[in-house]
């Protein structure tokens, strides 16, 4: 088949206008289409502590830490903030005694790890009456 020169040589141009058009309209349809909602909300339920101090009939074994990491076992400072130091500190209180109860004080900026790896610990040797301190909320007059 024999094309003639005035065929191939025309004006063969694609218009696309309508196709962006089409496009546009899409877009702006998906966008008042779609609803925007916020999933990654955590709502957590706190517990209520009672006014009244327990009364323990046995000592209670305090594990503090300080802003900076530092540990303590019943006020005495531990050489390194590692999980091996304050499991043997425990152990040279407690010996074989497990059932008795651990507080745990942690400064209120101190890094969550240290806290962790304390109930870690805890949890290891068999410890099961752990607690964390709280103050109470100041209220306003």
């Amino acid at each position: 088949m024999k094309f003639s020169a005035s065929e191939t040589t025309g004006n063969n141009k694609l218009n696309l206008t309508p196709l962006i058009d089409v496009v546009f309209l899409l877009l702006i349809f998906f966008m008042v289409s779609t609803t925007f909602e916020k999933q990654a909300k955590l709502k957590i339920e706190l517990p209520e502590a009672s006014n009244q101090p327990s009364v323990s009939e046995q000592q209670d074994l305090v594990i503090s830490i300080s802003e900076k990491g530092v540990f303590f076992v019943n006020n005495n400072e531990l050489v390194n903030a590692q999980s091996q130091s304050l499991k043997n500190a425990l152990q040279n209180i407690v010996a074989d005694v497990r059932d008795m109860p651990v507080i745990i004080r942690a400064d209120a900026n101190v890094a969550h790890k240290h806290v962790v790896m304390a109930m870690d610990v805890l949890g290891t040797m068999g410890f099961s009456k752990v607690s964390m301190a709280t103050t109470q909320p100041k209220s306003n007059p």
